[in-house]
């Protein structure tokens, strides 16, 4: 026979456990929040990661954005049940770098700090011949201006 103390025990773990995956899925919509600093040789973006292990992290970059995924899981600690299973396992977080940078993404490193803290450093991009996409347009336009005049010059003195 159930008494009214277990109907209201498990009805109440019931909405623990709802209000806690409602509580993790909202973390998980959530971007991670991080920093942006820069330096005279690379930017480096600073991702708020805790719990999450080094195998368990992804990131790319994507026309001049990080993207990064970490999976976390729920450890199993012998003799507890879940109550309220309140933080997020799939957490993302993405930052733009700024419209003129030139970086090598190649040699991008990332690094999981023993505080949760997710560190990808993208060193800029040294060969001076590179011009930023944003320039890039502009000096073309320039080029070809150029030609055309050297072209009405030619034609100019040919006429005389």
């Amino acid at each position: 026979m159930t008494g009214l103390g277990d109907i209201g025990g498990s009805a109440v773990d019931a909405v623990m456990e709802r209000v806690g995956r409602g509580v993790g899925r909202v973390q998980e919509r959530k971007p991670l929040p991080y920093d942006l600093l820069e330096s005279e040789d690379a930017y480096l973006v600073m991702f708020d990661a805790p719990g999450v292990e080094p195998t368990d992290v992804q990131v790319r970059f994507v026309d001049g954005e990080v993207q990064v995924r970490a999976d976390r899981f729920r450890a199993f600690h012998e003799g507890f049940d879940t109550r309220f299973p309140g933080r997020g396992l799939a957490l993302s977080g993405r930052t733009q770098l700024p419209p003129d940078a030139m970086v090598d993404a190649e040699d991008a490193e990332a690094t999981l700090t023993e505080n949760g803290t997710l560190e990808v450093r993208i060193p800029k991009d040294t060969d001076t011949t590179d011009v930023p996409l944003s320039e890039a347009g502009d000096e073309e336009a320039e080029a070809a201006e150029d030609e055309s005049e050297a072209a009405d010059e030619d034609d100019d003195s040919a006429d005389a």
